[in-house]
């Protein structure tokens, strides 16, 4: 990525997570383990590496956990800022509510929850060259139906937000990732919740103003469900989603320090094992993630699901989608299958009954 210089960037990480529960009963989602880091530090991998050093986060559910992992920012070589939300704002009220701290006439939004390969430094330098009051990542997607699309004309200026829709006209949907001027911030309204994809946007259309679809087909995933979840971290070990900040070389699985794993046990697909947690002999785990201190026992298997710190599956367990929450006790033999979801401290009993919903 070229780099660029005279840059803000802004991220949202105010929202509750409620799609990844229960694993953000105890953590903001950008800050659960993803490759062995916060999932935000992937974020501000990316930011670093394109030479933007000043960045504002947009806190606000469990906002003091933010600051106490990351501080000043400077072990990141980056400069950063906390703006917490007194109520919710919206996407828009939250950009709005961090203006003050803004020290540059270019800023690049961020979605606190999407891991994307978006070459930034190009981002930035299209909005520059075509004098836009707002330039729009658009993603190129196989099934646009699930998002509402964002057509655009010949010069790649926007011309329609567009609700989801069975037939959509494009295949390019709204990305999560906006470069604004100063200057539009500013102007949308203070105090209240605004949403930009619904009102902002569309207002600065239907006044005339420049909005720029920068639009291409690289990497891209909202990780705000549990499957997109695990799927996003197994892409980071296996270095098919970009970082700069894997804490080791990528391949078929991360191992972190302090973690064992039995010699004849599989793990593969990407999976992470966190710092201190245990896999027995003869257990696979797959394309899954285990927080630090999670074990998995004898002959168990772990494919598509997250295990939170100090979860427990007993021996000869079968776990394929499923979340298990912090502390919680998964009993031998027992099989939950996709969608299954284990609370913080909860035992499930040393039996083989078959769990597919909500637990």
């Amino acid at each position: 990525m070229a780099s660029v210089s005279g840059v803000d960037a802004v991220i949202l990480v105010g929202g509750k997570g409620t799609r990844l529960r229960p694993l953000t009963l105890s953590a903001p989602k950008p800050m659960l383990p993803t490759a062995g880091v916060p999932f935000l530090s992937h974020v501000l991998s990316r930011i670093r590496a394109v030479g933007i050093t000043h960045v504002v986060l947009g806190t606000s559910y469990r906002a003091e956990v933010f600051e106490e992992h990351f501080g000043d920012g400077s072990e990141l070589g980056l400069d950063i800022e906390y703006v917490a939300e007194s109520e919710p704002l919206d996407t828009g009220g939250a950009i709005r509510n961090v203006a003050d701290r803004l020290r540059n006439d270019d800023v690049v939004v961020f979605n606190g929850d999407i891991l994307s390969g978006a070459d930034l430094g190009a981002l930035v330098t299209t909005h520059r060259e075509v004098a836009a009051d707002v330039t729009l990542h658009l993603q190129r997607v196989d099934d646009p139906s699930r998002f509402g699309s964002v057509p655009t004309d010949a010069d790649g200026r926007v011309t329609a937000f567009l609700e989801k829709t069975p037939n959509p006209p494009t295949d390019q949907i709204n990305a999560g990732c906006y470069v604004f001027r100063r200057s539009v911030i500013e102007e949308i309204p203070a105090g209240r919740p605004v949403s930009v994809e619904r009102e902002t946007f569309p207002g600065l259309l239907e006044s005339g103003r420049h909005v720029h679809g920068f639009v291409d087909d690289s990497y891209w995933l909202d990780v705000g469900t549990p499957e997109a979840f695990v799927r996003g971290s197994a892409d980071l070990v296996t270095g098919v989603a970009p970082t700069e900040a894997l804490p080791g070389p990528t391949g078929e699985r991360l191992v972190l320090d302090g973690a064992s794993v039995a010699d004849d046990a599989v793990v593969t697909d990407g999976s992470t094992i966190g710092a201190g947690a245990y896999v027995a002999s003869s257990a696979q785990v797959r394309g899954s993630v285990l927080f630090d201190g999670a074990s998995v026992a004898e002959g168990a298997v772990v494919e598509r699901s997250v295990l939170g710190k100090g979860a427990r599956v007993g021996k000869g367990a079968v776990l394929r989608g499923v979340v298990v929450g912090d502390g919680a006790s998964v009993g031998a033999d027992c099989e939950l299958l996709d969608g299954a979801r284990v609370w913080p401290d909860v035992e499930l009993p040393e039996s083989a009954i078959r769990f597919s919903s909500d637990a």
